[in-house]
């Protein structure tokens, strides 16, 4: 099964070795077929601490590496 990628960018590095990635999506409304804008939040594992607040990033799908990291950091 191939893993997911998504695109976002980093709104917290506090953690670490973790990085905390806002993803938008956007999508048009089924009914109103307006425009709508989503984000959701995922923590992301970054090993070296190489990324900043509002570095654009790309992260992938891993097995579970904490409680709530499922996601990995790859090159940018």
């Amino acid at each position: 099964m191939p893993k997911r990628i998504l695109q976002g960018v980093v709104t917290s590095n506090q953690n670490a070795q973790t990085v905390t990635v806002s993803v938008e999506r956007r999508f048009k409304h089924p009914l109103l077929q307006k425009t709508v804008r989503k984000s959701k939040k995922y923590r992301a594992h970054d090993e070296n601490n190489a990324f900043n607040v509002g570095d654009t990033v790309r992260i992938q799908e891993c097995a579970p590496k904490s409680k709530t990291k499922r996601w990995e950091v790859i090159a940018s």
